[in-house]
């Protein structure tokens, strides 16, 4: 009889989805270690969302100290999906670890610890978490500035105002154009995509204008 471990093995991402739903569907601490393992090695967007449901369909109890184990696994995805994974459990007490991973080595492990600490920083660490957060304004491509744009405004108007503000007359253009980037998605959800083709713009005209120079 086929078991979730062969399931899981299948090459063909709708299989390995099913298995995950039912996995979830009748939840088993049984199963713990096998979706966890698969966190770190599913290679379908799709499937790793099904996982993350699947885990927080589980006890609290032994759920968490599964997931913080893996917040030190050498593999990003283990990493990132990990603290997708927990900011799903809003479990404030986790913050600290989740915390440690805003310096990760991997940036995409550093996006997603963006948005889960946003989400798990209990109220008197919000202001630490923006001026943090704010020290990385006007750096990466424009996909990770709009992110880091988003973490920001989930953080609320008050709490990111002294940060945007002293952006805003900072020395560096790219810090003062990313805050005013930033300062626009907050009075206005909509303008992430239009930030993001103005971003491109910006890029593509800077690119040119090197070209030329060079």
């Amino acid at each position: 009889m086929p078991t979730l471990a062969s399931y899981l093995a299948d090459p063909r991402p709708m299989v390995r989805l099913r298995a995950v739903m039912a996995a979830g569907t009748e939840p088993s601490p049984d199963e713990l270690e096998l979706l966890v393992e698969q966190c770190a090695v599913e290679p379908d967007l799709q499937v790793r969302e099904m996982l993350t449901w699947a885990l927080i369909r589980l006890p609290a109890e032994v759920v968490v100290p599964r997931l913080l184990r893996e917040l030190d696994r050498p593999e990003p995805q283990a990493r990132s999906q990990a603290l997708h994974t927990l900011s799903k459990l809003h479990d404030s007490a986790v913050y600290p670890q989740v915390a440690e991973r805003l310096t990760d080595i991997d940036p995409g492990v550093v996006r997603t610890a963006w948005r889960a600490a946003v989400v798990l920083a209990p109220a008197e660490d919000r202001p630490d978490l923006a001026r943090t957060l704010a020290v990385q304004l006007g750096h990466g491509d424009r996909e990770t500035r709009l992110a880091l744009s988003r973490a920001l405004v989930g953080l609320g108007a008050e709490t990111i105002a002294p940060v945007l503000a002293a952006a805003a007359t900072h020395r560096t253009e790219a810090v003062r154009e990313h805050a005013a980037d930033t300062e626009r998605l907050l009075h206005d959800p909509d303008a992430g995509s239009a930030l993001a083709r103005e971003r491109a713009r910006r890029e593509v005209a800077l690119g040119r204008t090197r070209s030329a120079k060079g």
